[in-house]
């Protein structure tokens, strides 16, 4: 047992050796990727880089002109992903596949799921099969509204507003086709639109409902630039301009936000209704001036989910309309100055919520660009009811190899 011990002990050392002496310069840089592979021949390429988000939040309710009382702190891995992307074949066919590790990444599991968690958020083909058509096969990122589209690790505040939280379409398995075109003197045009499931990603059993229809349009009047990625890092030099709309139809829906929410279950199994939301949202940026602005609506057909005898099964869509507006200044050392302004207005008479209010002011460091940077805000949440507003405090450290 003693020779056993001591043969394992000398293999392990003799690895962590090899390992130490097989250890090799890269030519890659920080933020660039992991690893960076093209084929000789040119048949393939890869790029894998992972990131994580490490946050700490602060709580306290804030009743009518009251003190301060009943804080709360926690500390979490907000995000942690893995990414691959690269070509296949020719350079016309290109692929995204990223991986959540975090536990709020993998949440959600259920029945429709095979109660597994959904390590997967994109897994995507892109085709690029005649001009500026470019085809989308897999699951990814619907295009809806602009803050969602945004990256998550390419953000202006430490994370995205309670409009986009409540409204926006996310992720689903199906097709897209994109396409863009330049109608001169640097006017570009960008469209997309979707077919697909209806139920939000990583769903494995079936569809229940019907299927989901997305639409996205935008104008660059002024020329291409960065419009999804929070902060003028690029200190653009012309004023910058988009203007994007976007239409979701999601055909017989059973979940409460469209694909998101819960379902919505009575005693004939599941409620179905026609789900229609609009997006409407503009970016901005100038010589490190930044504007985002989001308005967003959603109704529903029949919004109140019944039996079949029609009593109400206590499940609602979540309809009204949100709009936030941020904006913010870069300085030349890279610190960024925040402020937004969200409103949401849900329903009072379907939901029985009323008037949700949120003032935010942040604070943001970015020692290369969104790859390593630290960022803090502080949000009072006012509520119309005056009694359940509280103040929240968060502090991020967002890291990107």
């Amino acid at each position: 047992m003693k020779l056993l011990k001591w043969q394992l002990f000398v293999a392990l050392l003799a690895l962590g050796m090899f390992n130490a002496n097989s250890q090799e310069i890269t030519e890659s840089k920080f933020g660039k990727g992991l690893v960076n592979v093209v084929a000789k021949d040119s048949s393939f390429s890869l790029k894998f880089a992972a990131r994580f988000q490490s946050l700490f939040t602060s709580n306290w309710d804030f009743p009518g002109n009251e003190n301060l009382q009943n804080g709360e702190s926690n500390f979490l891995v907000r995000r942690a992903r893995l990414k691959f992307e690269g070509f296949a074949y020719s350079p016309k066919l290109s692929y995204k596949m990223e991986l959540g590790l975090s536990n709020r990444d993998i949440s959600g599991a259920s029945y429709y799921t095979h109660n597994a968690p959904r390590y997967i958020l994109d897994a995507v083909i892109m085709w690029n099969f005649y001009d500026n058509f470019e085809l989308w096969v897999g699951q990814t990122k619907l295009p809806g509204n602009r803050e969602r589209i945004v990256s998550s690790g390419n953000m202006q505040t430490v994370d995205r507003s309670l409009v986009n939280s409540m409204f926006n379409v996310d992720r689903e398995m199906g097709l897209q086709l994109h396409h863009g075109f330049d109608l001169g003197n640097d006017f570009l045009v960008k469209e997309s639109v979707a077919f697909t499931q209806g139920e939000g990603r990583n769903v494995t059993r079936g569809n229940i409902g019907g299927h989901h229809f997305t639409g996205r349009a935008e104008i660059y009047p002024f020329g291409d630039f960065d419009a999804y990625s929070g902060a003028d890092l690029d200190r653009e030099q012309t004023p910058k301009l988009a203007i994007g709309a976007a239409y979701s139809y999601n055909a017989d829906a059973v979940k409460t936000e469209s694909v998101s929410g819960s379902y919505m279950e009575n005693d004939n199994g599941f409620y179905e209704t026609d789900i229609n939301t609009f997006f409407l949202d503009a970016m901005f940026k100038y010589k490190g001036f930044n504007i985002l602005t989001e308005y967003a609506d959603r109704n529903a057909d029949a919004p109140i989910a019944v039996n079949a005898d029609g009593t109400p099964t206590g499940d609602v869509v979540e309809v009204g309309n949100g709009f936030n507006f941020q904006a913010g200044y870069l300085f030349k050392n890279n610190f960024e100055v925040v402020g937004r302004y969200t409103t949401i207005d849900l329903d009072e008479n379907i939901t029985g919520e009323g008037v949700h209010n949120q003032y935010t002011l942040g604070l943001s460091k970015y020692i290369v660009g969104h790859k390593l940077k630290v960022q803090t805000d502080v949000s009072l949440n006012d509520f119309s009811d005056n009694m359940n507003n509280d103040l929240m405090y968060r502090l991020q450290v967002d890291i990107h190899f």
